[in-house]
């Protein structure tokens, strides 16, 4: 057994059966901190400073602190405990030779029997040739828990006695593996085919854990900026700050953005029928350091429908002068499946009036191609405004296509500049 440890058995509900060899079947556990339940009452009170006193001079409390139940002491652990989803299930497994004669081709087998599969967790299949009287057979076995539910361990022994008579029995061993973490996920979709993740995580357990890492595996089509970081003064903090604990049924909101890699960004057909974006990596630890692991599945977004033509707007000041010309630049999107001939009409409305010739021809645009328009616009009312009145006309199907507040723009006096 490993240093610092305790083994705690596991409950056994198997009639005994009249065999040479006995086996034990324990779970690894680390120690917990030990925790005092403080008694204290003010001084004018019949005890006085007794049970100050008496807090004062126990030597599981953390001196200075001892009305806080902090304890500094390791206490081993009593029952079997809790087993996690993502966690490291370790057991120790011992066959004694509990007679006074030689037993011969002892096989030591265990197996993990969940609700989907059978593990064989043994650390070796090889029969031992011959064990002696009052002498054991150990085996540590190892396994990372991946499913929630009943857990069956199962562990066969098999042998043959001096007179020649093969011997075999088996125990099982139930479990129940909870869920740690509860996941939820929102996704919002931007006009620039970026994708913003927002993943909610709560700790469902009842003790703290150290969030050592949370992130995002995007799928093949995306490359994805962490958004939970701050930098001040050339270095990056976390949003969370220096402390990454979850207490108990706390829950933390984490921010991702996805962008569309270079080589896929101008297939709209191909982005905008994408519904997988990728899955995340949550990596904890809990008590004395205990680790845990979880990857969710393949996260899914609902597709978002641009109709056939998509007009996105690629670059717009946020400030514009009252009545002095500015330039935006817009981006026309073919997502059908047939070829358009387009024609750009423009209607001015109160505030913001079009700088150009309305009616002008664009050609034809193949599908999902795009193309690029540099237009004009002047503001004549102050305040924030919104861009309307461009409208999209297929000559072919004599169809069009009418976009209003596409975007807005703060309005502000001439002489007035922004600050920067």
């Amino acid at each position: 057994m490993r240093p610092g440890r305790r083994v705690v058995k596991m409950d056994v509900n198997q009639p005994k059966q009249e065999h040479l060899l006995a086996l034990k079947v324990m779970r690894l556990t680390k120690p917990t901190l030990f925790t005092n339940l403080p008694v204290t009452c003010e001084e004018r009170d019949l005890p006085g400073d007794l049970f100050s006193q008496l807090m004062k001079d126990d030597p599981s409390t953390v001196k200075g602190a001892e009305n806080f139940m902090l304890g500094e002491m390791l206490t081993l652990p009593q029952n079997f405990g809790n087993i996690f989803l993502g966690e490291t299930f370790s057991s120790y497994i011992s066959v004694h030779n509990d007679s006074v004669q030689v037993v011969k081709d002892i096989l030591v087998k265990a197996d993990l029997q969940t609700s989907s599969q059978r593990l064989n967790l043994s650390a070796s299949n090889a029969a031992v040739a011959d064990l002696k009287p009052d002498r054991c057979i150990d085996d540590v076995i190892h396994h990372e828990v991946k499913e929630i539910g009943t857990h069956i361990l199962v562990c066969a022994v098999s042998y043959t006695t001096q007179a020649g008579e093969k011997m075999y029995f088996r125990k099982f061993f139930k479990f129940q593996v909870l869920k740690p973490l509860d996941v939820k996920t929102k996704f919002y979709n931007a006009e620039t085919d970026e994708v913003f993740l927002e993943a909610q995580i709560q700790n469902i357990t009842t003790t703290p854990m150290y969030m050592e890492k949370v992130s995002l595996e995007p799928s093949i089509m995306y490359n994805v900026t962490e958004l939970n970081t701050v930098n001040t003064r050339g270095s990056s903090h976390s949003t969370f700050g220096k402390m990454t604990y979850l207490q108990p049924m706390d829950t933390r909101q984490y921010l991702y953005c996805l962008k569309p890699k270079p080589e896929f960004a101008e297939k709209a057909g191909v982005i905008k029928g994408v519904t997988v974006i990728g899955k995340l990596d949550i990596v904890w630890k809990t008590n004395l350091g205990e680790r845990g692991r979880l990857q969710t599945s393949q996260l899914q977004r609902m597709a978002p429908g641009y109709g056939d033509v998509r007009l996105s707007l690629e670059m717009i000041p946020d400030t514009v002068n009252l009545e002095e010309p500015f330039e935006v630049t817009c981006k026309i999107t073919n997502c059908s499946e047939r070829t358009m001939d387009l024609v750009l009409e423009m209607c001015n409305t109160n505030a913001i009036h079009w700088c150009g010739i309305s009616g002008r021809q664009l050609g034809k645009l193949s599908p999902n191609s795009s193309l690029h328009l540099a237009l004009k616009l002047l503001a004549s009312m102050q305040g924030l405004q919104s861009i309307s009145g461009l409208r999209l006309m297929d000559t072919f199907l004599k169809r069009t296509y009418e976009y209003d507040d596409i975007a807005q723009v703060c309005v502000v006096f001439s002489h007035l500049k922004p600050e920067s």
